[in-house]
């Protein structure tokens, strides 16, 4: 079971696109539509945004674990059949506030999608509450890689 995510370009209008995670499939429907697909326990970032002639109707970011069969998910425009929820954000000051965490995040040569599911977590927390998330350095990623080899 694959998680499926569509994608959709239409510049200036509705803009949806993975920042980041590594895909197990591509396919192109359209100029403008592809679909994404995400092995189980895959992390990605969809990024969401939109507009009408007024303005920015959606500005969103999830950063999602994709699920095996048969595992609770939460539903989510766009992916199918869902998602474990690990940031959502709504509103283009606390998407571009993650977007930041991102860009920290690789900047140490670490892969977003390599990090503790735990850092997407604690920066959703502090982003919802208009708080500084603490930076995800190269110690903490050694202490993420270790546990998780004691505990796999």
């Amino acid at each position: 079971m694959q998680t499926l995510v569509h994608l959709t370009w239409i510049e200036g209008r509705i803009e949806r696109w993975i920042r980041f995670g590594r895909m197990a499939g591509e396919t192109i429907l359209t100029r403008t539509e592809k679909r994404v697909a995400f092995a189980p326990g895959a992390i990605f970032a969809l990024v969401r945004w939109s507009s009408n002639d007024h303005g920015t109707v959606e500005s969103r970011i999830d950063i999602l674990r994709a699920v095996g069969a048969g595992e609770p998910c939460s539903t989510v425009p766009c992916v199918t059949p869902g998602g474990e929820l690990l940031l959502r954000l709504s509103g283009w000051p606390k998407v571009e506030a993650a977007l930041r965490s991102v860009d920290i995040v690789e900047s140490y040569g670490i892969a977003p999608e390599d990090v503790c599911p735990d850092h997407w977590r604690h920066v959703h927390n502090r982003l919802t509450t208009a708080l500084e998330p603490r930076p995800y350095t190269p110690a903490r990623h050694a202490a993420w890689l270790k546990r998780r080899m004691v505990t796999t």
